[in-house]
């Protein structure tokens, strides 16, 4: 079984139908992923999904509004947070792991403080806290202006011809899926998810506070020229938490983990099988 090739279920909870995909051994702590600004279960990087499933269950799933699920997507970080861990007790799992890109890396700080219990370790990719530094806005519009090009070649990769490169590497294995796709997100997800993460980052005065609630081991991982969200945050992040190590990929961008997949794969088994 592969993120290419997985069936996707479905979860009722009360009038809500969450969509997702099981991949990996049926033993050991699941591994949920935490989707990026938009993406769906589809935006995820096969070569990372299916890898990390070699050692662990690895669940994907869509958010309220996203993809196939139903329901409406929420403009607040904490409502998409609580309507993840909805998702996470409807499936009956005692203890896991969040991986979190970008939005979804916002999503797991909320997770960690309020469901200590729930939440065993944290990887956050790709993402900022509370009143961080943030430029989507501006990088989205620039991106979508750059016409001919699969857009996230601009938004998550460097203009270097080797980050180009992996980035269309990148790109060719997103697509290898053909049967049974999520459909792309419109603007009643995007219009909501912009408003949660810009509402996010321009609380200045609460990130370390949230930050310093976190006890759970977490990996940070981040691109040395993200311009959605630049580095300065996870350096931030990782000097308020207390139990958090930072790993910063060379000439990479938002997508640093898709640039690397393999090394990015090979941390996060060491980070989690510790």
């Amino acid at each position: 079984m592969s993120l290419e090739t997985a069936r996707t279920e479905s979860l009722n909870v009360g009038d809500v139908r969450f969509a997702f995909r099981r991949l990996g051994p049926t033993a050991g702590t699941p591994l949920i992923l935490l989707q990026h600004f938009t993406g769906t279960m589809d935006a995820w990087d096969p070569a990372v999904v299916n890898s990390l499933a070699e050692t662990r269950p690895v669940i994907a799933f869509n958010n309220l509004g996203i993809g196939t699920s139903t329901g409406r997507t929420p403009d607040t970080v904490e409502q998409m947070a609580s309507d993840a861990e909805t998702f996470i007790r409807g499936l009956d799992l005692p203890k896991v792991d969040l991986l979190g890109f970008s939005l979804g890396g916002m999503l797991t700080q909320v997770l960690a403080v309020q469901h200590p219990g729930l939440i065993r370790k944290l990887i956050i990719a790709g993402a900022a806290p509370r009143g961080g530094e943030e430029h989507l806005l501006a990088v989205v519009d620039e991106a979508f202006a750059q016409s001919g090009t699969d857009v996230r070649l601009p938004l998550f990769f460097t203009p270097s011809e080797e980050s180009q490169r992996a980035g269309r590497a990148f790109v060719a294995r997103a697509t290898m899926r053909k049967e049974d796709r999520d459909p792309d997100s419109g603007e009643d997800v995007s219009n909501a998810q912009a408003k949660a993460i810009i509402g996010w980052c321009a609380r200045k005065h609460e990130g370390e506070a949230t930050l310093r609630a976190i006890a759970q081991p977490t990996l940070i991982v981040h691109g040395s020229d993200d311009t959605m969200f630049p580095s300065i945050n996870a350096y931030n992040m990782f000097k308020a938490m207390k139990n958090a190590q930072l790993v910063l990929y060379p000439d990479s961008g938002h997508g640093a983990m898709f640039q690397y997949p393999a090394r990015f794969v090979a941390h996060c088994r060491t980070f989690l099988d510790e």
